[in-house]
């Protein structure tokens, strides 16, 4: 008997969130067809017309809500997208999420579809992952669930959630690995060119600085310092100095004007700095450290460990753009 997956759709959701673990379940049944049907899968939304995603593509659900409810269904899957903002405060959605979870067998959500998972209150005193950015929102919107930063996703039976975008990937390799075991990932893995279970957290995907731009033309120009001279002292009395600030005062308003710490700042561009070299260079590892400022690769190699939650190696396994590495 085949799992019936249900993919929840609204305006404005995000394309990424319902084709990348649909395609995960429709690559199970291609490769497993000749034994027996894994999935049926199926959209539904709140009508039976088209429904717009956020990149302007529209997609036909197979079944209204109402229908669907009609139906058993084994896996519920909640997609993100902006308009998530809007159906999380709709009694419609939130009901209807609400009572379909209460007959699945598991029930999950990629990236800010969180929110509306969130809303029906059945996530609360849970483990739950998100997109990055939506974070502070779930956060503050709903103190009672436990919402975990850098996670590609959480299990927390029968509740599934994922990061954000292509981490519904993630998400949904684990659950055919959960249903037929880890070869059947693995296979899946091989056809789709990606990893069964990427290393590190989400925090390694994020490829622009969190910080703000500072409206101070003295700040704007150590900024660009930094980045120019990453194997120079940047140390807070050498930046201050530069600055013409003291350290006191450069120091409080490094950090009211961009929202991070001047060490913090200086370890973030180095991070940065070195993953574009791993992802697209050869050079090997003890040049890399020298050249962003770490001084050692074992520096670096900590730095990495605490910042993007893998080693440099681990991240330069399986984000290098097939180049030839040196020794």
């Amino acid at each position: 008997m085949s799992r019936r997956v249900v993919f929840l759709v609204f305006p404005g959701f995000q394309m990424l969130d319902l084709t990348c673990p649909l395609e995960v379940f429709a690559q199970a049944d291609s490769l497993f067809r000749l034994d027996r049907r894994r999935y049926e899968t199926e959209v539904v939304a709140v009508t039976a017309e088209a429904v717009v995603a956020t990149d302007g593509l529209a997609v036909v659900p197979h079944r209204t809500m109402a229908e669907a409810a009609e139906l058993p269904v084994d896996t519920l899957v909640v997609v993100g997208g902006k308009g998530v903002r809007e159906v999380m405060r709709d009694a419609v959605y939130v009901d209807w999420v609400r009572g379909m979870a209460a007959g699945a067998r598991r029930v999950t959500s990629v990236c800010s579809g969180a929110l509306l998972l969130a809303a029906t209150g059945l996530l609360d005193g849970r483990r739950v992952a998100t997109h990055w950015s939506a974070c502070e929102e779930l956060a503050r919107g709903f103190p009672k669930v436990q919402v975990e930063t850098d996670p590609i996703f959480i299990r927390s039976d029968p509740y599934w959630t994922s990061a954000g975008v292509t981490a519904g990937l993630d998400l949904a390799m684990a659950l055919v690995e959960d249903d037929f075991g880890a070869e059947a990932a693995r296979r899946i893995a091989k056809q789709l060119v990606v990893f069964v279970q990427r290393s590190g957290g989400q925090s390694q995907f994020s490829t622009q600085l969190a910080a703000q731009r500072p409206g101070r033309d003295s700040l704007r120009e150590v900024q660009g310092w930094i980045a120019d001279h990453l194997d120079d002292d940047l140390s807070l009395p050498a930046l201050a100095r530069r600055a013409a600030l003291s350290e006191r005062h450069f120091s409080r308003v490094f950090r009211a004007e961009t929202g991070m710490t001047v060490a913090a700042y200086v370890e973030a561009v180095r991070v940065e700095a070195a993953r574009r070299l791993l992802e697209s260079t050869g050079e090997g590892l003890e040049r890399i450290a020298r050249s962003c400022g770490f001084g050692t690769v074992e520096t670096m190699h900590r730095t990495f460990n605490r910042a993007v939650r893998v080693t440099p190696g681990e991240y330069r396994r399986h984000f290098r753009r097939g180049v030839v590495v040196g020794r």
